[in-house]
């Protein structure tokens, strides 16, 4: 009852309870996750350095809304990336090990929707075509809303930077899903800022750069994962495919 109330009362609390792994027999490797949150740290800090470089500071506010804005993209093409890698890895396990994968991506799924329902109280509080809604509701219901809305900023804000650091929770699945779809991601993002023009005001070659420094390090974290989970913890995808 206490945990209850502490995610009633604090979003990044309850935040931390949705996102975050948290399956009894998970594979816990310090090393990764210090890995994965440098990770995360280190492209917000690029993206600074390159921002603080080719802007101007009457231009920084929306750079900062360009950014916020590429990670809530970033979660929409996990959103949508997330059934087909799932998807295949659950179809290509054989025997009992899919009905077991099937019921361990009920969390993951939890955590999309619970991150897709905190982000529309914020049409429904301030779209016009939630106007309707707001008049019915009356005054009570306006103070309601907006208290879910100031909570759901915190929950979303502090949910989308776990969910693109734990990809989702899929380690709930297995501990070798993140990797392959921390690396399917940054792939189609990088393709989706070729085809956007993104960092037009950048030079060709510090674009170049920038645009293939994510695929590029995030694959060749996700190997040295995936080798590391086989090396220290005997974790192959022929054995997360294959009862024994």
């Amino acid at each position: 009852m206490r945990r209850i109330l502490r995610c009633v009362y604090n979003p990044f609390h309850a935040a931390q309870r949705v996102f975050r792994p948290s399956r009894p027999d998970l594979v816990e490797d310090t090393t990764v996750r210090k890995l994965q949150l440098w990770r995360t740290a280190l492209g917000v800090v690029a993206w600074g350095l390159l921002t603080y470089t080719y802007s101007t500071i009457s231009d920084a506010g929306a750079a900062a809304s360009d950014r916020f804005n590429q990670s809530w993209i970033s979660v929409l093409v996990l959103i949508c990336t997330f059934p087909v890698v799932v998807g295949v890895f659950v179809t290509s396990a054989r025997g009992q090990l899919r009905r077991l994968y099937l019921r361990r991506a009920l969390r993951p799924l939890g955590a999309i929707v619970a991150l897709m329902a905190s982000m529309s109280t914020f049409p429904l509080a301030m779209a016009p075509e939630s106007q309707g809604v707001r008049d019915f509701i009356g005054l009570p219901g306006k103070i309601a809303l907006g208290i879910a809305c100031f909570w759901s900023l915190g929950f979303a804000v502090y949910g989308i930077g776990l969910a693109l650091v734990h990809v989702f929770r899929t380690a709930d699945i297995h501990e070798l899903v993140p990797p392959v779809l921390a690396t399917t991601l940054v792939c189609e993002m990088a393709i989706l800022d070729v085809v956007n023009g993104a960092y037009a005001q950048v030079p060709p070659l510090a674009r170049a750069a920038f645009v293939l420094g994510a695929p590029v390090s995030v694959t060749a974290l996700s190997c040295w994962e995936i080798y590391r989970l086989r090396s220290r913890h005997g974790l192959t995808m022929r054995r997360a495919l294959r009862p024994e």
